[in-house]
């Protein structure tokens, strides 16, 4: 077997695990959802799924994991002279786009974190994190101090703004978020 359909088979397994993993913690709760539940589910042993994803919770963070990966790695590295605003916006964007053409992990993992209180809470603190080092850079673009409170309102408001977004992704409402978080920016006193 060559490297290039060994690796194309991981990639098979490994989505294959997310997928029947989200799918069950949806129906049946992250909590009452075993390791062996989900390789029966994903037609591999239980070992394979603690190869991939050593914890439960891992499994369950995974997607998120990737998704604040990329997050960061835009706000970090804004394309093109744009501002940390335009990188998160051009950032949601390009999510929406991959979610609407992907294999439709991401509505399991909606459906997952509706069905899940406690990883909907550590998703949003997950991203909260993401959004609290933008606000850092956010804060040095705009003059500020980084624990400045003006930049600790813009990371909060973005978090509670970009939770939403995810949990109802549209156009219309990556519009909305953006337009209350530049409102909200607007209003801040100067200095």
């Amino acid at each position: 077997m060559s490297e290039g359909a060994r690796e194309r088979g991981k990639a098979r397994r490994r989505q294959a695990i997310l997928r029947s993993a989200y799918q069950l913690f949806a129906e049946r709760g992250f909590e009452a959802t075993t390791i062996a539940d989900i390789a029966e589910a994903a037609e591999v042993a239980p070992r394979t799924v603690t190869l991939y994803f050593p914890s439960k919770l891992e499994l369950a963070t995974s997607y998120l994991d990737e998704m604040v990966d990329r997050l960061q790695a835009a706000l970090r590295a804004p394309k093109g002279g744009t501002t940390t605003l335009g990188a998160l916006e051009r950032w949601l964007r390009e999510e929406l786009r991959q979610s609407n053409s992907s294999d439709k992990l991401d509505a399991l993992w909606g459906r997952m974190l509706e069905t899940n209180p406690a990883l909907q809470a550590v998703a949003h603190a997950r991203l909260a994190e993401a959004i609290q080092e933008g606000a850092h850079i956010y804060a040095a673009e705009s003059g500020w101090a980084p624990d400045a409170f003006a930049a600790r309102m813009v990371a909060a408001s973005a978090a509670a703004a970009l939770n939403e977004v995810f949990m109802h992704p549209s156009e219309e409402n990556i519009a909305t978020a953006m337009a209350f978080i530049e409102a909200g920016i607007a209003a801040l006193p100067a200095g």
